[in-house]
């Protein structure tokens, strides 16, 4: 059956004009090399039906001085069949266009973004990739994916990473999918702090009516996890690709956390729009923030030599931040089951139990050419600390 496929391709090979080769090449059913035009027909026909000489030919190969081999298509069996002929040599493989742009691929993240979510919060999230009548098998092949794409992501970047710049292709191809190995291993954690942030959003928002609105609806949430998903990475020292994450994240719901931020348990994010977390603001549990708020640096005018400095704010357990409000500096810190009210300006440190909130405000109402001004003072008790 083979001997007569190989005699249809030589009659369809009669149709096809072929030059003369300027780079030599090795025919894989002789393993020899192949320039003249009249040797490619015989030999594109005979390789259908006998057998492929790939250990003659590699050895061939590295006999005349080749020391890398790149595998080009999907897969990485011919990869395996040089390392059976000489283990030391080095190898490395193409699957797609993107793998010969030496720069992580943003849509490429973007996509492994939209797989975790489908994985964090199966069937809330519709797949047109997969199709399976079995929920188990379509996480798997998920994971799978994720597990291939990341790692070839994290390599991308390796250059940007001190462990593991200056390795050779092999090894950093190995470390990064240990990286992603790590990384995935911690969904179980990640999705057990997001049932925390899930409960908390329900419990502190009226108009909540279930954990499907939530997860499909309100963008703080959305926020949190794919910060959540970072922030595992940018502990692992994966450069780059966790800042990706959140900026997408900030592109699609108005709220800029930075992986670096260390978040506690039952966070909850009302609004959001417009909220800014530093990079070293810790937030301890049950915390709950609205739109406009900035956890910020003092200043940044020393550039690079802060950084690794604590240059955000720290707040404790059980604290409320209401909207507009901004608080500064790496020694800041809000005392546990403190208020944080609207717009208020914070540079010193809270002690626990205060409510904050902007003294005398004026309101100004004009009518008919005329300008009244009411002073607000709401009543305060000793708890009260002023912010101007």
């Amino acid at each position: 059956m083979l001997q007569g496929a190989g005699e249809k391709l030589k009659e369809e090979l009669k149709k096809v004009e072929i030059s003369d080769s300027f780079v030599p090449y090795i025919a894989n059913v002789t393993a020899d090399y192949v320039t003249k035009k009249e040797e490619v027909k015989p030999l594109l026909a005979s390789q259908v039906s006998s057998s492929v000489r790939w250990q003659q030919t590699i050895e061939r190969l590295l006999a005349d001085g080749a020391d890398e081999f790149v595998e080009i298509g999907p897969g990485r069996t011919l990869s395996g069949f040089v390392k059976k002929v000489n283990r030391d040599v080095k190898v490395s493989s193409i699957d797609k266009m993107e793998d010969f742009y030496d720069q992580p691929n943003k849509e490429v993240i973007i996509d492994i973004i939209e797989k975790l979510l489908k994985i964090i919060y199966p069937g809330y999230y519709r797949d047109r990739a997969y199709k399976s009548y079995h929920a188990n098998h379509h996480l798997s092949t998920l994971i799978e994916d994720v597990l291939y794409r990341l790692s070839r992501q994290i390599a991308k970047v390796s250059k940007f990473c001190p462990k593991l710049d200056g390795k050779c292709r092999e090894q950093i191809e190995k470390e990064s999918y240990e990286i992603t190995v790590d990384f995935l291993r911690q969904i179980p954690k990640i999705r057990e702090y997001l049932e925390g942030d899930l409960q908390a959003a329900l419990e502190g928002d009226p108009a909540a009516n279930s954990y499907g609105e939530i997860i499909l609806a309100y963008p703080g949430l959305l926020a949190i996890t794919i910060n959540r998903l970072a922030h595992e990475l940018f502990i692992r020292s994966v450069p780059l690709i966790p800042r990706i994450m959140t900026e997408y994240a900030h592109s699609v719901t108005g709220i800029d956390i930075h992986p670096g931020a260390t978040i506690g348990k039952h966070f909850f994010i009302d609004h959001g729009t417009g909220i800014v977390v530093g990079e070293t603001t810790i937030i301890g549990d049950n915390v709950k923030i609205y739109q406009g708020v900035t956890l910020g640096a003092l200043s940044t005018r020393g550039g690079q030599k802060l950084k690794n400095a604590k240059r955000h704010p720290t707040i404790e357990d059980n604290v409320t931040i209401y909207s507009g409000a901004s608080i500064l500096g790496g020694e800041t810190v809000i005392g546990r089951d403190s208020v944080i009210g609207g717009n208020a300006f914070i540079t010193k440190s809270i002690p626990a139990g205060t409510t904050v909130s902007i003294k005398g405000q004026e309101l100004q109402f004009k009518q008919g050419g005329k300008t009244s001004m009411e002073i607000s003072n709401l009543d305060q008790d000793e708890n009260w600390f002023y912010i101007i």
